[in-house]
C-alpha cells in the first residue's frame, strides 16, 4: 500500500522567483524522501493549481493525500482557503481521503536561517556591527498571526542581545520604513532588516525599499529553499499521514 501522497500547499504569486522558490523547496523535500510522491500547488496565482495537482494525484492512483501547507502564521489562508481548498477536493473526489496539517508556522529553529540570510546580507553590505534589527514579515488583519510574529523577535532579540521590532508589510503598523525610523529616534544608526517570508515577491520587495529608504543599512532575502524548512514540511506530513491511518 502506497504510503500518502505529500501536497506542499503555497500560496502563490505573480511573481516567478516566488514559485521558482517553493518548487526548489519542494525539491528540498523530495531529495530527504525520495520514497514518497511530493508535489508543489499554490491556491492561486501561481500554477500547478491545488485542483490540478489533486487530479494528476487521483489518476495516478492515490487515494489518500496529505497536505502540508506552506504558511509562517495561522491567518486568514489557513483557516480559510486551505480548508476550503480541502473539502472542495473531496467533494469532487469520493472516496478521496485528504488530511491538511498544521502550516509550518514560525519555529523557534526557523531562526538559525534568519541567521544564514542576515549573515549573507551583512556580508554583502559590508556590514561589521549592528545596533538593531527589525523582522518583516507580510502581515495580517489577525492579531493572533501579528502577535507570533512578535514573539518570535523577542526571542531572535534575546538570542543576539539586540533591540529587534516585528514589522508589517500589510494590514497592520508598524511598516518596515516606521520601525527603521523609529530606531534612528532612539540614535541607532546600524539597522538591519530581516525578511521573514517564505519567497520573493512583491510584499518582501516592498517591505525592503521601505527599509531602505528609512535608513537600513542591510535587508536580508528570504528564507527560501533551506533544508530545515524541508524538515518541518516532512515532519508535518508524518503527523498528518498518522491522522489518517483508521483507528
Amino acid at each position: 500500500m502506497a504510503a500518502p501522497a505529500l501536497v506542499a500547499l503555497a500560496h502563490g504569486s505573480r511573481d516567478p522567483r516566488s514559485s521558482a522558490t517553493i518548487k526548489a523547496l519542494v525539491d528540498e523535500v523530495r531529495a530527504m524522501r525520495p520514497d514518497l510522491r511530493v508535489e508543489a500547488a499554490f491556491l492561486e496565482l501561481s500554477k500547478p493549481s491545488f485542483t490540478t495537482v489533486v487530479d494528476k494525484l487521483v489518476k495516478a492512483g492515490f487515494d489518500e493525500i496529505v497536505v502540508v501547507p506552506l504558511l509562517l502564521t495561522d491567518a486568514y489562508h489557513a483557516k480559510v482557503d486551505v480548508p476550503e481548498a480541502v473539502a472542495d477536493a473531496q467533494t469532487r473526489h469520493p472516496g478521496l481521503k485528504v488530511r491538511a496539517t498544521s502550516i509550518l508556522g514560525l519555529e523557534p529553529q526557523f531562526l538559525e536561517i534568519l541567521d544564514v540570510r542576515m549573515r549573507e546580507a551583512l556580508k554583502a553590505a559590508r556590514v561589521r556591527e549592528l545596533d538593531a534589527l527589525v523582522l518583516a514579515a507580510a502581515g495580517s488583519s489577525d492579531p493572533l498571526a501579528n502577535q507570533s510574529v512578535a514573539r518570535l523577535a523577542r526571542v531572535w532579540s534575546a538570542r543576539h542581545k539586540l533591540p529587534v521590532t516585528a514589522a508589517f508589510a500589510s494590514s497592520s503598523p508598524p511598516a518596515t520604513g516606521e520601525a527603521v525610523r523609529a530606531f534612528r529616534a532612539e540614535g541607532r544608526r546600524n539597522i538591519a532588516v530581516a525578511s521573514l517570508f517564505l519567497a520573493p515577491g512583491f510584499l518582501p520587495d516592498r517591505a525592503a525599499e521601505l527599509a531602505v529608504e528609512a535608513g537600513a543599512i542591510a535587508v536580508s532575502d528570504p528564507l527560501g529553499a533551506h533544508p530545515e524548512l524541508a524538515r518541518t514540511v516532512l515532519a508535518r506530513y508524518a503527523v498528518g499521514a498518522v491522522e489518517l491511518v483508521p483507528v
